[in-house]
């Protein structure tokens, strides 16, 4: 069973900085692009940041140039870099495995375990 733990968030205030992990059992993160995602209350869940397994990463245009995501596969453990935060960083944050980067291996991995999201961790950007 895959298993997704993320921690690190917490109140922070603007412009300040955190740094998120996720641990995840259950597979080798080795062969699959991942992803981080946040959910805003009374929003959808998002992509706002992803890298590959050659290291390749992405982000979304609200995030970038503040947000870096680091992979380290042998600990099978992802983390997100949050500088320069904002009010409207605030949500959930999760991550999973991608698959919006051409991995079939990752699209495969996400049809099958669609339902396997960790808890999240609150990141809250207030003063």
């Amino acid at each position: 069973q895959v298993q997704f733990v993320e921690s690190g968030g917490g109140l922070v205030q603007p412009g300040g900085s955190l740094r998120l992990s996720c641990v995840v059992s259950g597979t080798m993160i080795s062969v699959y692009d991942m992803g981080w995602y946040r959910q805003a209350p009374g929003n959808q869940r998002e992509l706002i940041a992803s890298i590959t397994t050659q290291g390749s990463e992405k982000y979304e245009d609200s995030v970038k140039g503040r947000f870096t995501m680091i992979r380290d596969n042998s600990a099978d453990t992802v983390y997100l870099q949050m500088n320069s935060l904002k009010p409207e960083d605030t949500a959930v944050y999760y991550c999973n495995v991608n698959g919006t980067r051409g991995s079939i291996m990752s699209q495969t991995f996400v049809q099958r375990h669609s339902t396997s999201w960790g808890q999240g961790t609150q990141v809250t950007v207030s003063s």
